[in-house]
């Protein structure tokens, strides 16, 4: 039996965040399994999975620890500058800022919501 990996997130409106998600990946959200479901592919391998609860199961909002990571590589450039245009791209998309960018031992980081309030992390190395 051959195994696959996904990650998936419960959305109000699975299309608008695919599209978010897609923009900060720059990759084409498809289409899933009904018109509430959306698939993007991740840049790890597998797939982030976006879909809209049934109403008999509802998924409510709720911070916790475990968020989305998405990391690129500064490729010479100033990694805080370089992270600082990351989140405006994604601010301009509908996130909002919770951590500033700030430079850690591994790289430099930002930690943010998505516009669902799903906690994100922008991480440079």
């Amino acid at each position: 039996m051959a195994m696959t990996g996904s990650i998936v997130l419960a959305a109000d409106d699975p299309g608008a965040l695919a599209r978010f998600y897609g923009a900060l990946l720059e990759v084409d959200p498809q289409p899933g399994l009904s018109s509430a479901h959306w698939r993007l592919p991740w840049p790890a391998g597998g797939v982030l999975e976006l879909y809209a609860p049934a109403r008999s199961r509802p998924q409510p909002r709720q911070q916790g620890r475990l968020a989305l990571c998405l990391q690129r590589t500064s490729a010479g450039a100033d990694p805080i500058r370089a992270l600082e245009d990351w989140i405006s791209q994604a601010l301009g998309l509908g996130a909002t800022l919770l951590d500033p960018a700030r430079r850690d031992s591994f790289g430099a980081e930002a930690w943010l919501l998505d516009p669902e309030g799903n906690r994100l992390l922008l991480l440079l190395q």
